[in-house]
């Protein structure tokens, strides 16, 4: 029989873990955008030297919320305090499980009374419109699905303008100087006559823009944007680069949707469908517990602790209370040691199995990446994206550790590659595993991420 929803595809695959690992899908994919517009190197390069203009117009869905509880719905299912979020304010938005692990994370904006926007990947929309549709809330949800192919029109475009040049490329497209607008919060803009929406952001780890507005703006409010921005070398960033700026800036975008196990989700189960992001979700790596709950990852875990706030109930408050008492994992940045990572391509010309593959800047060959880390051949955390920073020339992997060992300076080992030759996964072509000598780096690996971005 065809599985009609996620608890149909879990039981028909025998468990969460078989049903993910044997997954047809490879990763997270950026469509619309060119792969490259100039070469990923010098996009890379754009956010740190120059001026980067990022199209976030297509890979993230989006929901619009809209009613009187349409707060109400979100202190109940987030670990974030909405005391005095006004319109015109943006925040990062953390929704868990009862048991208190991460479903997902997004964006939210307060767009006008009662009226706001989530935009991230499927998961942290699934959770919140089957709350506002199962339980009792006065608000209504518009789905914006992300886009396909070329031909998928969208509610809105995301454009962000990032780099130690954004400011003057701003100026020359504004004829002034761009408004002051305080970091996650919201302003107007008006370019070549059309009224649009300006995020003060830093996603890249620089300082920068996002902005927003009608579709059908689109490419005049980008082309007018590039035009300007020619003498700043401003750079568009394709699909294969996008990605890897949030290596730099420290967030792990790639995470198990903690919703497979527990039993107080299993009527999410069944509303979730079978061709939904968590039915459809492929897991690669070499981390390979059968039991999913050795997957999921809390928000301190996360970097995300600090957005916690225990001020009204929410779902996984009392879960989280307790384990702010016992936090025993960090997140690190992981720097891959040159030889080893130059052993990858050098097993392409040596007979037998080669090392699994990578390609760059993103290494990613599955939806939701997860390696082993190891100190001295026990194991002590895991790695959950991997890619290439030629701002930093280096090899590295966002990752999360015993916190004994998340000093920088210390030396772990990372397995890359999967055990048996590798699944049956499209991307994963058969390869043997490699030990990988990595070196633990603050996170966010970018000086300026970690010491302006962070800060504010």
């Amino acid at each position: 029989m065809t599985a009609k929803t996620l608890g149909d595809a879990i039981r028909a695959a025998g468990s969460p873990v078989k049903l993910l690992r044997n997954s047809q899908i490879g990763p997270y994919a950026f469509p619309v955008l060119r792969a490259e517009y100039t070469n990923w190197r010098d996009e890379q390069r754009a956010w740190t030297d120059s001026c980067a203009l990022l199209d976030l117009s297509y890979h993230m869905t989006d929901l619009y919320v809209d009613g009187p509880d349409a707060l109400k719905l979100f202190a109940d299912l987030s670990v974030n305090s909405f005391h005095n979020f006004r319109v015109g304010q943006a925040k990062q938005l953390v929704l868990c499980n009862h048991s208190g692990y991460v479903i997902s994370d997004g964006i939210i904006f307060h767009l006008d009374t009662n009226k706001f926007n989530i935009t991230g990947r499927p998961p942290i929309h699934n959770w919140v419109q089957f709350n506002l549709e199962t339980r009792k809330y006065d608000a209504v949800a518009e789905r914006d699905e992300r886009a396909v192919d070329s031909k998928s029109r969208r509610k809105c475009f995301r454009f962000q303008i990032q780099g130690p040049q954004a400011a003057n490329v701003m100026e020359r497209v504004l004829g002034k100087p761009a408004p002051d607008i305080r970091f996650f919060h919201m302003g107007q803009m008006t370019i070549g006559g059309l009224s649009i929406r300006a995020l003060r952001h830093g996603m890249a780890g620089q300082a920068g823009w996002e902005l927003f507005g009608p579709f059908e703006y689109a490419d005049e409010i980008k082309n007018t944007i590039l035009a300007a921005g020619q003498e700043s070398g401003i750079r568009q960033v394709g699909a294969r680069a996008y990605p890897s700026a949030t290596l730099e800036s420290g967030w792990i975008p790639s995470i198990v949707p903690a919703v497979y196990h527990d039993e107080c989700m299993k009527e999410y189960r069944e509303w979730l469908g079978a061709d939904s992001y968590e039915a459809k979700a492929s897991l690669g790596g070499s981390f390979d517990s059968e039991d999913i709950n050795d997957y999921y990852l809390n928000p301190f875990e996360l970097g995300q602790g600090q957005i916690i706030k225990y001020d009204h109930d929410f779902v996984g408050r009392t879960a989280l209370e307790q384990m702010s008492k016992d936090r025993c994992r960090q997140k690190v940045t992981l720097v891959w040691n040159p030889d080893e990572f130059a052993q990858v391509f050098r097993s392409l010309c040596e007979p037998g199995d080669i090392v699994k593959y990578l390609d760059l800047p993103v290494a990613n060959y599955a939806t939701i990446p997860f390696e082993r880390v190891l100190r001295n051949g026990t194991p002590v955390g895991v790695a959950t994206s991997s890619g290439y920073t030629y701002n930093k020339r280096a090899m590295i992997s966002l990752g999360v550790v015993d916190k004994e060992y998340a000093q920088p300076g210390t030396e772990l080992t990372l397995i890359w590659g999967e055990s048996d030759r590798g699944s049956a996964k499209p991307t994963v072509e058969r390869h043997r595993q490699i030990e990988i000598p990595v070196t633990v780096a603050p996170v966010p690996f970018s000086e300026v991420a970690r010491t302006l971005y962070r800060n504010q």
